[in-house]
């Protein structure tokens, strides 16, 4: 017996971590593969002093705390360079989920990021160097003129994202002088609104497997994800997909959203890299099970068959395809998706989980269907929203889980891997 212990690195969460513990206990106990039996645990990371020889007792760590934690953060390269401990998302890539880097990533493949700027910041850091450093060496720039070139409207976000926050729609000069003023010592992009869409998607990758969702990011967080099928033609869907893996597998990033804007028949990334993506039940709503039963298959996968993390990103391969003049861009994204293909194993994960793991999904129906889960439902509603709400929240959650088990009783097996959300619960691969 081989026992392989996965890690939960945790801030304020606890929905899904109960429901990934609990879905996980009923989907595979055990494993038979390569002649050995494979148990799987699980088991909450507290944070403490670590010695940096210390072995890690984890074949794997799922992480949400270190985007903001430091501490955390050293320990994850700490276990990815001495333990080879399995990481979803390459600590060493990991300030580029920052946006900068995935913004001019996503431009040198040849997407069609909008018009972007980064702005110095307006109240100068805490730094004794930094006066006389600006003093030589920092230009005066025309605020306006930046805005001018970027194009209105559009909006200011802060180089570091995150949930929305400080995001701001700026309409003229003067709005965009206010937001400035405003930003301190945040440092802030400014891009191009792409307004007058046609849909807004937000996909979530975690491994080889992509759903894409159609988003409303003007409503409530609650509201955002809209139970719709077929929003978006195959060749787009395709397109989206292939664009939110090549991003994953370009940075070593395993689990990760994305967000992409359609307009005119054309797609335009404006956010891709986010190191806590959204895995919310209360968020996410019907589309819950697809991704707690996607993170549990793509964790077994990666410590029963021993996959190794490829802390090298091989960027030359990546270039050699966006620069290559004799491809077309259909080409090149065919080409993208031999370099995400062959990263993800992605016939070796297909082969695991029709051997392994065909139960699946089947396992999630019974478990949303479950008592243990609909405790889990009212104990989230009712930590989140105010005691008047309740009641009525309580039955919309039911109504959009019952109705994604039904939908799930009905869906065909085998379905086209690059369509958006489906009834059976989203686009995989």
């Amino acid at each position: 017996m081989v026992t392989h212990l996965i890690g939960l690195l945790l801030g304020t969460e606890d929905d899904w971590p109960t429901a990934f513990e609990q879905y996980l206990r009923r989907l595979a106990p055990q494993v038979q593969h390569g002649g050995q039996t494979h148990e799987v645990a699980t088991e909450r990371v507290t944070v403490e002093p670590f010695d940096l020889r210390q072995p890690s007792r984890y074949a794997l760590v799922l992480d949400r705390l270190s985007y903001w934690y430091y501490h955390p953060r050293e320990w994850l390269k700490k276990l990815a360079l001495l333990d080879n401990t399995y990481l979803l998302n390459n600590p060493f890539t990991f300030q580029s989920m920052e946006k900068h880097a995935a913004y001019c990533t996503a431009i040198r493949l040849g997407f069609e990021v909008p018009e972007t700027w980064l702005l110095p910041h307006k109240v100068p850091p805490e730094n004794e160097r930094f006066a006389p450093t600006a003093a030589r060496y920092n230009r005066a720039f025309d605020l306006g003129a930046v805005g001018e070139q970027a194009g209105y409207p559009l909006y200011m976000k802060p180089f570091h994202g995150g949930g929305w926050v400080n995001v701001t729609r700026i309409g003229s000069p003067e709005e965009l002088h206010r937001a400035y003023d405003a930003s301190g010592r945040e440092l802030m992009h400014v891009q191009a609104g792409v307004e007058g869409y046609d849909v807004f998607t937000r996909g979530l990758a975690i491994g080889p497997q992509t759903m894409v969702t159609h988003y409303d990011p003007t409503r409530p967080l609650h509201l955002r994800y809209q139970v719709d099928h077929g929003f978006l033609t195959p060749g787009l869907g395709r397109e989206i997909v292939t664009f939110g893996l090549a991003v994953g597998a370009f940075f070593r990033w395993e689990f990760n959203s994305f967000e992409v804007i359609v307009r005119d028949g054309r797609t335009y990334p404006i956010d891709f890299a986010n190191a806590t993506p959204d895995m919310a039940l209360i968020s996410l709503h019907y589309y819950f099970p697809w991704a707690i039963a996607a993170l549990a298959k793509w964790s077994l996968y990666c410590v029963v068959t021993g996959r190794p993390m490829r802390l090298d990103t091989e960027i030359a391969r990546w270039c050699q395809v966006a620069d290559d003049p004799g491809r077309s861009r259909e080409e090149k994204l065919g080409a993208y998706r031999g370099l995400v293909d062959d990263y993800y194993e992605v016939d070796r994960f297909a082969e695991f989980c029709e051997r392994h793991l065909a139960h699946a999904d089947d396992c999630m129906r019974g478990y949303v269907e479950s008592g243990e889960f609909d405790e889990l439902l009212v104990t989230t509603v009712r930590r989140a929203f105010p005691p008047h709400e309740h009641e009525q929240l309580v039955a919309h959650y039911r109504g959009l889980l019952a109705a994604w088990a039904a939908d799930q009783a009905t869906s065909t097996p085998g379905a086209p891997p690059d369509q958006p959300a489906t009834p059976g619960g989203g686009a995989a691969r």
